[in-house]
């Protein structure tokens, strides 16, 4: 009984592709779809932050805006704690490759005297970390 199905075509335009290994059966390729109008020209979409200015009601936008601004004081505090770790490690002593505090605030952007309180800051987290460990 032959196929009643119309014979699809590869993108090379012949009718079938080879036959797959040992299966003596064609491997059937599908062509691409034709676009039946043009896509649009890439226009930059408005500038989103998490949905904000699409909240109408005044009282849900003060609760998430709030929410996202203790979320992002909590974010920042934890990467200052990292920053201070991090300062902490590149000042040790015990490093052949110890850096100053003015190279670190050099590194870092920082004061020259705000990297010493967060080497300072730093090493208290360490000895934090390292009490908790034992």
């Amino acid at each position: 009984m032959p196929d009643r199905q119309p014979q699809l075509s590869d993108q090379s335009g012949s009718d079938a592709a080879p036959a797959a290994a040992g299966s003596g059966t064609p491997v059937r390729r599908l062509r691409p779809a034709q676009l039946l109008f043009e896509p649009q020209a890439e226009t930059p979409e408005p500038e989103r932050f998490f949905n904000l200015e699409s909240i109408d009601d005044p009282a849900e936008l003060l609760r998430r805006s709030t929410e996202l601004t203790l979320a992002f004081r909590a974010a920042a505090d934890r990467a200052a704690d990292f920053q201070a770790v991090a300062a902490a490690q590149l000042a040790d002593p015990r490093r052949f490759d110890a850096l100053s505090p003015a190279e670190i605030a050099d590194r870092a952007d920082w004061t020259p005297d705000y990297a010493v309180r967060m080497v300072e800051h730093g090493r208290g987290l360490l000895k934090q970390q390292r009490s908790s460990e034992d």
